[in-house]
């Protein structure tokens, strides 16, 4: 019946009377992110929905979908699976981030978090580099042993956060905790943190101790104060964006206790998705 727009009169009038009513639903979170990249001659768009702490816990907290856009002319390319691009290009920023600022003979990685990113960040760390022990935390443990059971390599379950921090060289935190669970004082000196987690202003993972007495890179400096609870509430200074070590302009400072908040950028989804499908149109 879609050819008769006539049967679409009710539920519109319906819809237009509920607007000027102010009718709002609650509750529901959709992220837009758009971007073009001229360099990767790329055009995309991530949705991605977000609903923390469902009763369902076998439904992701975040599902995400990527539209590749021809830049040319507008067309839709593709239509990509965003969780998986979003889990593997945050892990694989991180590690970057990593790569830059970690200890030089770093031997002992930390996960805070046993969900989609503690994977994804765990599978590029460790074939990225070589540590000898890998710790996990979680806040129900189950889900910390069905991590340690199910990945490739020997894992650590730790049964508190600061047993799994204390002496570690490289901290990942993918929580969705919205008060600190990594403090400060834990922290081993010149040790390197991914903070992860914690992408609304109000939320935090780490204390201001640590924020305050550590060297601070972003992704991006615009998003991190507006977005980032632990940037925002704890006033700490940016020292650096990724971009900006990247091409040179500021130094990375591994022999120091740095922090990378990752909030993640809708370009990173860009190139992503760009790669996957002009690997994917090869095999075709």
């Amino acid at each position: 019946h879609l050819h008769r727009a006539s049967l679409l009169l009710p539920a519109l009038e319906a819809a237009l009377a509920n607007f000027s009513a102010g009718a709002a639903g609650g509750g529901v979170y959709l992220g837009v992110m758009p971007a073009y990249s001229a360099a990767d001659d790329a055009l995309t768009t991530k949705l991605v929905t977000f609903y923390e702490h469902l009763k369902d816990s076998s439904v992701p907290s975040h599902q995400a979908t990527v539209l590749l856009f021809d830049p040319s002319n507008g067309t839709l390319k593709a239509v990509l699976d965003g969780s998986v691009i979003t889990a593997k290009r945050t892990a694989a920023v991180s590690a970057i981030a990593t790569k830059l600022l970690m200890p030089p003979f770093a031997e002992v990685l930390c996960i805070l978090g046993a969900g989609v990113q503690a994977y994804s960040h765990y599978d590029i760390f460790t074939e990225l580099f070589t540590f000898k022990e890998v710790r996990i935390w979680n806040r129900t443990k189950e889900k910390a042993l069905q991590f340690a059971s199910s990945v490739s390599g020997p894992v650590r379950v730790c049964s508190s956060a600061q047993e799994a921090v204390t002496g570690a060289d490289v901290i990942v935190t993918v929580t969705m905790a919205t008060a600190p669970i990594l403090f400060g004082a834990w922290v081993k000196p010149g040790a390197h943190i991914n903070a992860v987690g914690a992408s609304r202003p109000d939320w935090r993972e780490l204390d201001d101790e640590l924020m305050r007495n550590s060297v601070l890179f972003v992704d991006s400096r615009d998003a991190a104060r507006t977005e980032s609870g632990d940037v925002i509430l704890s006033g700490a200074e940016i020292f650096a964006e990724l971009g900006e070590v990247l091409k040179g302009t500021k130094p990375a400072l591994p022999e120091k206790t740095t922090v990378f908040k990752s909030l993640g950028m809708a370009v990173e989804d860009t190139v992503a998705a760009k790669f996957v499908y002009d690997a994917w149109s090869a095999g075709n």
